[in-house]
C-alpha cells in the first residue's frame, strides 16, 4: 500500500460511470441493521435488532437469517466476522437492563456462546475488534470520565479490564456513537483507535499496545449534541479516515470527513462528501478509491476525499468490504450488495 492515496491523473468521470447503484436484498427480516462484518468477498455476517443475526456465504446468492436465543431484547450494533464458521456479536444498550452482552458462534450460527455479559452500571457497548484469532478488544461509553475497555488474549474466552489509569479523561458528554459498529478500528498487530463525539471537538483515541495505554487527538469534525466522529478506518498503519455528522440533522451540509497520514496523530479536512450530511462508515476499494455511506446515501472518491462523485441516494449505516465487494445495511430490514472493480 505504498501508492495509497496518490493522486490519480485518469479522468473521474470515467471511473465513476462504469458503477451500478446498490443490489437490494430480500433477507426475510424487517430488523433494523447497524452492524456488518465481512470476512471475504463471499462472505458477510450482519447484527440487528431484536437479537437478529443474517449471514451468507455465498456473495449474497443465499441468506440465512436467525435469532440469537434468549437475545431477542438485543440490540446487535457491531460484529466480528472471522470465516463462514465463525463470528462474535455486540449488544448495544444498557447494562442494566442486560442488553450489554457479547456472544459467538463456531458453527455458522447454529449454537451460541454468551461470551461476556455485565450489569455494570453506565456499561453500553459501542464496538468490538480483533487483531487476530486471539487478541481482542471491546469497549463501552465513559464511566467516570474515562473508556469502559476490555481486551482478551483467549478469542474471546475470558477479559480483562483495562486499567483507568492508563485512559485520558473525556470531555463532559463526550461518548461514542454505536451506530454503525466503526467507532472502534484495530490494524496491523497492535494498533487500535476509537472515535468520539458529543464533546467539543470530534477526537480521535490512539493505543500502538493493544490498549494498555492511550492518546488523544482534536480532529477538525464538529462535535456536540448528537454531533461527532461516526466512522472509521485505517488503510494502513498511518494512514485513515473518520466520517461523522449529526444523527439529528442527517442531511446538514458541512464538514464530515477527516484524514490522516501519520497514525491518527493529526487530522485534515477534506471535502465535504456528495451527497453532504451525516456519513457513518468508510472503506478503501481497489484503485485506491474511497467510498462512505450514510443516511443521505453514498459518496465515492478518486482523489483522496479531495473531491466526492454521488453514487446512490439510498441510505445505510454501516458497511464492509473486502476486495471490492462491498455489503451495506440500515433500517428496516435493509441489506445490499455490490461490486466495485
Amino acid at each position: 500500500m505504498n501508492q495509497l492515496f496518490c493522486l490519480l491523473t485518469v479522468s473521474l468521470l470515467a471511473t465513476f460511470s462504469s458503477f451500478a447503484q446498490w443490489q437490494l436484498q430480500t433477507v426475510g427480516t424487517d430488523a433494523s441493521f447497524r452492524a456488518v462484518s465481512v470476512a471475504s468477498p463471499d462472505v458477510a455476517w450482519i447484527g440487528g435488532t431484536k437479537g437478529t443475526f443474517v449471514r451468507t456465504a455465498d456473495g449474497g446468492k443465499t441468506w440465512q437469517t436467525g435469532t440469537i436465543p434468549d437475545a431477542q431484547t438485543c440490540d446487535f450494533r457491531d460484529v466480528h466476522a472471522v470465516d463462514a464458521q465463525t463470528a462474535y456479536f455486540m449488544s448495544a444498550g444498557p447494562a442494566e437492563k442486560g442488553q450489554a452482552r457479547m456472544y459467538k458462534t463456531s458453527d455458522a450460527g447454529h449454537t451460541w456462546t454468551l461470551l461476556y455479559q455485565t450489569q455494570q452500571q453506565g456499561v453500553f457497548f459501542d464496538g468490538i475488534d480483533f487483531w487476530d484469532n486471539q487478541h481482542g478488544i471491546i469497549f463501552s461509553d465513559p464511566i467516570d470520565n474515562k473508556w469502559f475497555i476490555l481486551t482478551t488474549d483467549d478469542g474471546g474466552k475470558t477479559w480483562q479490564p483495562v486499567s483507568p489509569g492508563t485512559l485520558p479523561l473525556m470531555e463532559p458528554n463526550e461518548a461514542a456513537f454505536a451506530a454503525s459498529g466503526t467507532s472502534l478500528v484495530v490494524h496491523g498487530k497492535r494498533n487500535v483507535w476509537i472515535a468520539s463525539g458529543g464533546g467539543r471537538y470530534g477526537r480521535v483515541f490512539r493505543s500502538g499496545d493493544r490498549g494498555k495505554t492511550w492518546n488523544v487527538t482534536n480532529t477538525p469534525l464538529p462535535a456536540g449534541e448528537a454531533t461527532g466522529l461516526f466512522g472509521m478506518h485505517f488503510f494502513s498503519d498511518k494512514i485513515g479516515m473518520v466520517v461523522g455528522g449529526n444523527y439529528k440533522q442527517e442531511q446538514q451540509p458541512g464538514p464530515n470527513a477527516a484524514i490522516t497520514r501519520d497514525g491518527g496523530q493529526t487530522w485534515q479536512l477534506v471535502a465535504q462528501t456528495n451527497p453532504p450530511g451525516l456519513k457513518e462508515a468508510v472503506a478503501l476499494l481497489p484503485g485506491d478509491r474511497l467510498l462512505t455511506v450514510g443516511p443521505s446515501g453514498t459518496s465515492l472518491s478518486a482523489d483522496q476525499g479531495q473531491t466526492w462523485q454521488q453514487l446512490d441516494t439510498e441510505g445505510f449505516h454501516s458497511m464492509g468490504c473486502a476486495k471490492g465487494t462491498c455489503y451495506a445495511v440500515g433500517t428496516k430490514g435493509k441489506v445490499a450488495v455490490q461490486q466495485f472493480k
